[in-house]
């Protein structure tokens, strides 16, 4: 059960998308599914892995033959930019984020930059000034180049932003970030096997602007 009583100080938020603050899950894995019985794989041990990571990157660890990776993960996209059925905000994230300063957070997601932008406004999300996307990065997560950028992009330092993650290898870009991390559990069946504090959702987390930075309250 979440304590009311802690406070923390941040100079800046970074946020995953898929996960983290909507929901695209079913979206994502209908989309996904149907490329995977293409290639004749086992859908079931196939989709777990697909979360989290750059579409290139988890069609190139596969080592498929005869298979552009980067062509395929076009196809996927857009694909998935035509079904956002089903896809909705975290519990208390839209208003979570309508409370931030425009120049105080970012959305740094391993999604491009069309179908995120497509996501959030199917969530019914604000959309950040500061996105950070696929497109951005020549390496996606568990690489820390995107939180690194996000942070320079906003300008403050990596190591007094808190990312709110939901995936392992998000999780393992913002430690190799240096970051703070916040683990979010709403799509999850049970907790993370994770050294870093979990939430549930945002509707207990309140948030207000200091001098010193970002107050956020119900950790």
């Amino acid at each position: 059960m979440l304590s009311t009583t802690k406070t923390r100080h941040y100079a800046a938020f970074l946020f995953d998308m898929d996960g983290t603050i909507l929901s695209s899950i079913k979206a994502a894995e209908r989309v996904w599914a149907a490329w995977a019985e293409r290639q004749g794989l086992d859908i079931a041990s196939f989709l777990p892995t697909i979360h989290g990571r750059r579409a290139v990157d988890t069609i190139q660890r596969l080592g498929l033959p005869n298979i552009d990776p980067n062509a395929e993960a076009d196809l996927i996209t857009l694909a998935e930019i035509e079904d956002v059925a089903g896809i909705e905000a975290i519990a208390g994230a839209a208003a979570f984020l309508r409370a931030l300063p425009a120049e105080r957070w970012a959305v740094v997601t391993s999604a491009p930059r069309v179908l995120a932008l497509r996501r959030i406004a199917a969530a019914g999300l604000p959309v950040p000034d500061c996105l950070i996307s696929a497109d951005d990065v020549s390496q996606g997560k568990p690489a820390p180049d995107c939180f690194l950028l996000a942070a320079e992009r906003l300008g403050v330092a990596i190591e007094n932003c808190l990312v709110f993650e939901d995936a392992p290898a998000g999780i393992q870009a913002a430690e190799a970030a240096g970051a703070n991390i916040l683990v979010v559990t709403a799509t999850h069946t049970h907790m993370l096997d994770t050294p870093h504090q979990q939430v549930k959702d945002y509707r207990q987390l309140t948030v207000s602007l200091r001098a010193d930075g970002l107050q956020l309250s119900g950790l």
